[in-house]
């Protein structure tokens, strides 16, 4: 097998062998340049909607000791595109060999079952197939956008539902009356009406503050597609008969409760980027939010949410054979594991804290607490985090186009967040000095709230409907 080595400039102070995605695609993509019998390879990942989304690269020619690199190298970049933007069938054309390998991968009992599973059956209604075609069967590329939120008129809810808080906002015209968190503990209660009745709750509070109530926006981690559930990692606890009953069409539910008001629920990753895109009045916003899990949304260039999935906690950013395991996919070096309190609780130990079974959460808050103290260990965690982020935001570039990057999350909070975005602006500058990214930190009250004001805007409303 030829091998690909990797010379990052920075590395994490709590994590030498991290291999940064970004670097190890460049090096491989030097060695196709430098292969006179290189390959063109084309893919589209489909959804039986008639979505689209068409990807073309060149990859070694075939060989023993080529094949190896090439399929890690595909198979990330399948990966990574099968978080970002959805569908449940592929079709490869240009390498036979590849598609075949993929298959095996992306199958039940192959390494990425988890993904073939989630994705293919959960998500879109049928597991994943990986299909070798010729280039002239490949659809060409057909995608959307959304136009959800930007609408301030009226008296709003708006609502934003993490793994330990739920935030509600009370909005009049813009102007936002009333905010507030509620801490709760979804993972892993298996009775809807927790899910259900805690919901109802905040908006209730929020409504307690308004005079009356014309529309309701939501944001939860999780795939919702026209306001369905479609996976949610908040109601894992949930069996699978309950989920079916009670769960998936919650929010129809609630819109009845709440006279069938006009009511919006999208993904937090989106909700982030529409923020961030709103308060900056620009376009082409990337939203990352470091929190429970990760989470991510994309403004195009338009001003549109797009109708992509943008689950990067799923999406690789470290190629190292010893990353850390998700133990959600069983994958290695996937962004949850970087990007939220969990990469917070990895860290800990390493930089010296013991915490023994301490939930995650409060894991933070300890190290939130040490990091305003000075501790040194606080603070390596989050250069550790910050220089993840900085090689992230290059990989993210590969496949996104961006002018600002939007920061948000508890794991931001505080003066640990400042940490983390020197960090990353120092990897950018030195490592990626032709990415030209803007990286935003909004306010602290932004940070916490944020999600839940932008939330409020997603439903149209008209006055005359009343």
């Amino acid at each position: 097998m030829m091998p690909i080595a990797v010379f990052p400039k920075f590395r994490p102070l709590l994590d030498v062998g991290f291999v940064p995605a970004v670097l190890w695609n460049r090096a491989y993509r030097a060695k196709v340049k430098a292969d006179p019998a290189r390959r063109e390879l084309e893919l589209a990942l489909c959804r039986d909607d008639g979505t689209v989304f068409r990807l073309t690269d060149s990859i070694l020619s075939a060989g023993v000791s080529k094949d190896p690199l090439t399929l890690k190298y595909v198979e990330r970049r399948f990966k990574f595109l099968l978080w970002q933007k959805g569908g449940n069938r592929l079709l490869v054309a240009g390498a036979p060999d590849v598609a075949a390998a993929l298959g095996a991968i992306y199958a039940a009992g192959g390494a990425r079952s988890f993904d073939w599973d989630f994705i293919g059956r959960k998500i879109f209604g049928a597991a994943i197939t990986v299909v070798a075609v010729g280039p002239s069967e490949l659809p060409a590329a057909m995608e959307s956008a959304m136009p959800l939120g930007r609408n301030l008129n009226g008296c709003r809810i708006g609502f934003d539902l993490g793994g330990s808080d739920r935030k509600c906002a009370a909005v009049i015209d813009g102007k936002v009356v009333f905010s507030e968190e509620v801490v709760w503990d979804p993972y892993f209660q298996s009775d809807p009406a927790y899910h259900i009745e805690g919901i109802h709750d905040s908006l209730c509070r929020a409504a307690a503050h308004l005079p009356r109530v014309d529309a309701i926006g939501g944001s939860a981690a999780g795939v919702y597609i026209n306001n369905e559930v479609c996976a949610a990692s908040l109601f894992r606890g949930v069996s699978p008969e309950a989920f079916e009953a009670s769960i998936r069409r919650v929010f129809f539910a609630l819109k009845e409760r709440w006279h069938n008001v006009p009511f919006e629920v999208v993904n937090d990753g989106e909700v982030t980027a529409l923020a961030g895109s709103m308060g900056l009045a620009a376009n082409r916003v990337l939203g990352v939010a470091l929190g429970t899990s990760q989470a991510a949304g994309y403004v195009d260039g338009n001003g549109h949410i797009t109708p992509w999935l943008n689950e990067l906690a799923f999406a690789p950013v470290d190629f190292s054979d010893t990353a850390p395991i998700d133990e959600w996919s069983g994958d290695r070096g996937c962004g949850a594991m970087y990007f939220s309190q969990q990469a917070v609780a990895r860290l800990a130990p390493l930089a010296g804290f013991d915490f023994g079974e301490l939930p995650f959460p409060e894991q933070l808050v300890h190290v939130q607490e040490a990091q305003q103290a000075d501790d040194p260990r606080a603070a390596a965690i989050y250069e550790t985090i910050g220089c993840y982020l900085g090689y992230a935001i290059a990989h993210y570039a590969d496949d996104y186009d961006i002018a600002n990057l939007l920061i948000l999350g508890r794991v931001t909070s505080g003066e640990g967040g400042h940490i983390i975005i020197n960090e990353a602006e120092t990897v950018l500058a030195h490592e990626f000095p032709e990415l030209q990214i803007k990286l935003v930190v909004p306010d602290e009250n932004t940070k916490r709230l944020g999600q839940a004001v932008a939330a409020a805007s997603l439903p149209a409303y008209c006055a005359n409907d009343k």
